[in-house]
């Protein structure tokens, strides 16, 4: 085992493997250890070495537990493990507050190949060891943060993303619907937990978790960090729609404008990452009647209902009841979540949700007949399409065989017209 190798190779291990040079250290001490145990030392010693990584020099040591004579009889007496008190204030660097010592052994530093390899094994398991316990303490506090990933490769419904260091899983249920992972593309993703396992820590991301939104707006909203604005609640459906309710903690500031940025800079860029999802960003209130209307944007409300059991009653005009409701209910089922509120939507006229629905259902039926109609339209002009260039067939193979048999009674006229001249010239020859 070549110590000098090892220790200019200090530095660039702990490097590779994003680990401290002490801790590249502690391990080859470990892995020279177990390396001289093995050649030198007898079984059930303990042993330590100091290694000095800038002269590769190498010291080892027994370890010893100090045993009061008294106590002697009443347990296994190890020489190899144990020392008797008496012993061991004979040596020079015994502290009686201690209750181990350290003995001094021969130095060696040519060792078998079995305990060279043997090291080297230490080394390598230690060295991942140490490099998984260092992702783990970099990671374990970072549950809630929003990190920049690069999707590596998809496993089943699972895309593992390359976060520098190690890879993050981005599990089926935490992606966006119909986005698609390249390999190769980056993506902001947020930490959802990480686990630490004995094959290493897992960091758990998400792309469709609802805070996802608040941080990417935190990055782009300077207010919100400087605590003059403040995110109160978010609803989403993950890559369609988003509604974010603000309040402003400093009254010079509009809520509403320093999300949205100069020519709507700062919600576009968090709008991107998103892959164009929609959001609004709607204005918070302590006075439910105002926080409902505003949630229900960009619907204008003409009144509000609060009624028992957390319901509410909204009344809108007639052309803005589909806008309030939103398509498939999505606007009005947003502006429940955000709010905390059951809400119904009524047109001035009476005209409730489930009138639209019907409507709507109405609507899609007659849509789908027409398509039917057109579909059977469409069919029915193929299949006549179809008969006229079948019959143009049967008539080109009819004309094909009259041409034949035209030329066959042609071929035979000129046959019967030469036998006949043979015929006059074989008489002439006669006469």
């Amino acid at each position: 085992m070549d110590l000098e190798t090892l220790a200019s190779a200090v530095s660039q291990i702990a490097e590779e493997h994003n680990i401290s040079s002490e801790a590249v250290v502690g391990i080859i001490e470990k892995a020279i250890a177990s390396a001289y145990k093995k050649d030198y030392g007898q079984s059930g010693q303990k042993i330590e070495a100091n290694f000095n990584p800038s002269t590769g020099e190498v010291e080892f040591w027994q370890i010893k537990e100090v045993v009061d004579e008294e106590d002697k009889e009443d347990m296994y007496f190890d020489e190899h493990r144990h020392i008797l008190r008496s012993e061991a204030e004979e040596l020079e660097n015994y502290d009686e507050d201690e209750d181990e010592v350290r003995i001094s052994l021969e130095e060696k530093r040519d060792f078998g190949r079995i305990a060279a390899q043997t090291a080297k094994q230490v080394i390598l398991q230690k060295v991942q060891e140490a490099q998984r316990q260092s992702i783990y303490e970099k990671y374990k506090d970072r549950a809630g943060e929003v990190i920049s990933g690069i999707a590596q490769r998809q496993e089943d419904s699972t895309v593992l993303f390359d976060l520098g260091d190690t890879l993050g899983i981005l599990p089926y249920g935490e992606q966006i619907p119909g986005e698609q992972y390249k390999a190769g593309r980056r993506k902001m993703l947020y930490i959802l937990k990480v686990e630490e396992t004995t094959k290493g820590p897992k960091i758990y991301l998400s792309r469709a978790y609802p805070k996802l939104v608040s941080a990417l707006f935190k990055r782009e909203v300077p207010e919100i960090d400087e605590e003059k604005l403040e995110i109160k609640a978010i609803a989403r459906e993950a890559g369609s729609h988003t509604k974010v309710a603000v309040a402003a903690e400093d009254d010079s500031v509009d809520p509403i404008g320093a999300m949205v940025g100069q020519r709507g800079t700062r919600i576009l860029a968090v709008t991107n990452e998103l892959d164009g999802e929609k959001i609004d960003v709607i204005k918070w209130s302590d006075d439910p009647d105002e926080f409902i209307a505003n949630a229900l944007s960009p619907a204008k409300v003409l009144q509000v209902e609060i009624q028992d059991k957390n319901k509410a009653l909204v009344i809108v005009e007639e052309d803005q009841l589909s806008l309030a409701i939103g398509s498939k209910g999505q606007n009005v089922r947003l502006a429940a979540q955000l709010t905390g509120w059951k809400i119904d939507v009524q047109g001035e006229n009476g005209e409730t949700e489930e009138d639209f629905e019907d409507q709507d259902e109405k609507e899609e039926v007659t849509a789908e007949s027409e398509e039917e109609v057109e579909e059977e339209e469409d069919k029915n002009s193929d299949e006549k399409d179809q008969d006229e260039d079948e019959e143009d067939k049967d008539d080109n193979e009819d004309d094909d065989e009259q041409d034949e048999d035209d030329d066959k009674k042609e071929d035979e006229d000129d046959e019967e017209d030469e036998d006949k001249d043979e015929d006059e010239d074989e008489d002439k020859k006669g006469d």
